[in-house]
């Protein structure tokens, strides 16, 4: 596949009269309908002064109209998905620092977005479906303003910015990661060879839209395929058969507290699921645990593929393959597009077996944090005449090139100098029959700099205790490993994408 593309020489690929779009009770937008639309965005944005370079925020609720307007501003601009439910303060900081040209938010929204937006200075449009609409048209109106010709007018190129999304900063600042088209169309062209997608495949997307996963893995791979999206409002397992029965889709992606909460209406749900005759099911974003996989597999009677990804990498890294060949419960597979290695700490690549932080390198990265040469200094390096980039995670790499993450090298819990991996302590945990969601973190210890402590959602109907939990850990870990804390909850707090947190979890839940 050719990396140095573009996003519209990605829609290229679809059959002017085969579906792209879907969304529940609509009809689909064709790819001819979608070029049309990104053709027509792109001639729009211009008139209103907005060109390549421009960074134009999308504020939308998930659907497909979210999924057409990143796709076709990207075409003109750089676009910058938000989280819908941010506060003011939020929209504040990020609209500030993206330096926003424009905002788009839907016709009637009311979103603090829009007068964050208007501080700075940025032009407020309005996102309208005209009436019987296919999925994911949409028509942009103006706020009063005069338009100021675009220093970079026309389709963008494979060097321009496409996407800005912004790190997690979960214990910093969160930095401005812009990912340009060729980057983009590498890490599409690296899913759909990992997964052998075809125009014949449809993806049905549960992910939020304002993150690397859906955008890229659901939504960007399926077009540059040939194949369909179908774009729900987000996650709802009690709405997901009934849009697996509309859409007849072959894949879903999503992360593993989704599918945790999907098994648990699974099992009344037989027919619908035999006669999904789903391909395979993807897991990304968080580590899955082999238990889940396992019930996966055995309830929906395909393959569970587990990947490995983040923003600066355009989403995939490594992935297990397909069958026939092998997939490792509790391993993140195989090279997946970019290179990758394992670091030791003296800057050394490390063999297989042998335990270190994962760097990449490939077309799928980022050329760099933006205007920020610190961290782009600790977190880009060159060896053997390549460029790497240091994930944050540590892992090692077993003797068939299978990586298994050992956790997050700012999660790794230090008790005393003994150095913890939650991601252990959650595997042995969620081998307890009563356990259904566990996540392991530190908690502050006056003595020992930080101790252990897990929180624990039970199954339905399950009863067992804290020294029981304990117990059972200590028969299959060594003593320091044990939690000394274990909570139960009925719902463990997540991120924005569903991801459960470690870092910050003790202060979320007063233990800090």
């Amino acid at each position: 596949m050719q990396h140095d593309s573009t996003i519209r020489v990605l829609l290229e690929r679809g059959e002017a009269g085969r579906p792209a779009l879907l969304a529940p009770g609509r009809e689909a937008l064709t790819f001819g309908g979608l070029r049309e639309l990104a053709d027509r965005t792109v001639e729009r944005l211009g008139a209103l002064g907005i060109g390549r370079g421009d960074r134009v925020a999308i504020v939308l609720p998930n659907g497909p109209e979210m999924a057409a307007a990143f796709l076709s501003v990207a075409c003109a601009a750089a676009t910058a998905p938000l989280n819908p439910t941010y506060r003011e303060t939020e929209f504040d900081f990020y609209l500030g620092d993206l330096r926003a040209r424009a905002l788009i938010v839907a016709e009637d929204a009311d979103s603090p977005a829009i007068a964050v937006a208007r501080r700075h200075g940025a032009r407020i449009l309005r996102l309208s479906v005209p009436r019987g609409a296919p999925a994911g048209w949409f028509e942009l109106a103006a706020e009063e303003g005069r338009a100021a010709k675009p220093e970079a007018a026309g389709p963008a190129g494979a060097e321009d910015v496409a996407l800005v999304l912004h790190t997690s900063g979960t214990t910093s600042r969160p930095k401005i990661v812009p990912l340009l088209h060729r980057n983009l169309a590498a890490s599409a062209g690296h899913i759909g060879t990992t997964l052998r997608l075809s125009p014949e495949d449809r993806c049905l997307n549960i992910m939020p839209l304002f993150h690397i996963h859906g955008l890229v893995a659901a939504v960007l791979s399926s077009l540059a395929a040939g194949g369909s999206v179908f774009l729900t409002p987000g996650f709802n397992a009690l709405r997901l058969f009934g849009w697996i029965a509309e859409a007849g889709p072959s894949w879903i992606t999503a992360v593993p507290t989704m599918y945790q909460a999907i098994l648990g209406r699974a099992a009344r749900q037989g027919e619908a699921i035999a006669e999904a005759g789903l391909r395979f099911l993807r897991s990304s974003s968080a580590s899955l645990p082999p238990q889940v996989m396992a019930e996966l597999e055995r309830i929906f009677a395909c393959p569970v593929i587990e990947s490995y990804g983040m923003t600066e990498a355009a989403h995939q890294m490594t992935s297990n393959p397909l069958p026939p060949a092998s997939r490792k419960p509790g391993s993140v597979g195989r090279e997946a597009g970019p290179l990758v290695r394992i670091l030791d700490e003296e800057g050394r690549f490390r063999n297989p077996g042998e335990e270190g932080e994962i760097v990449i390198s490939g077309p799928n990265v980022t050329p760099g944090y933006e205007n920020n040469p610190e961290a782009n200094a600790e977190a880009f390096f060159r060896a053997e005449g390549r460029r790497w980039f240091r994930t944050g995670d540590q892992g090692r790499f077993d003797a068939e090139g299978y990586l298994f993450l050992t956790g997050r090298l700012k999660e790794m819990i230090n008790r005393g100098g003994e150095k913890i991996a939650p991601i252990e302590v959650d595997t042995v945990l969620m081998d307890h029959p009563a356990v259904q969601q566990v996540v392991t973190f530190a908690v502050p210890h006056p003595k020992l700099g930080e101790e252990v402590a897990a929180a624990v959602v039970l199954r339905e109907g399950a009863e067992v205790d804290e020294r029981e939990l304990r117990a059972f850990v200590a028969e299959r870990l060594a003593d320091f490993k044990v939690p000394r804390r274990i909570l139960f909850l009925s719902d463990i707090p997540k991120g924005p994408t569903g991801k459960l947190q470690r870092i910050g979890l003790a202060a979320r839940l007063g233990l800090a």
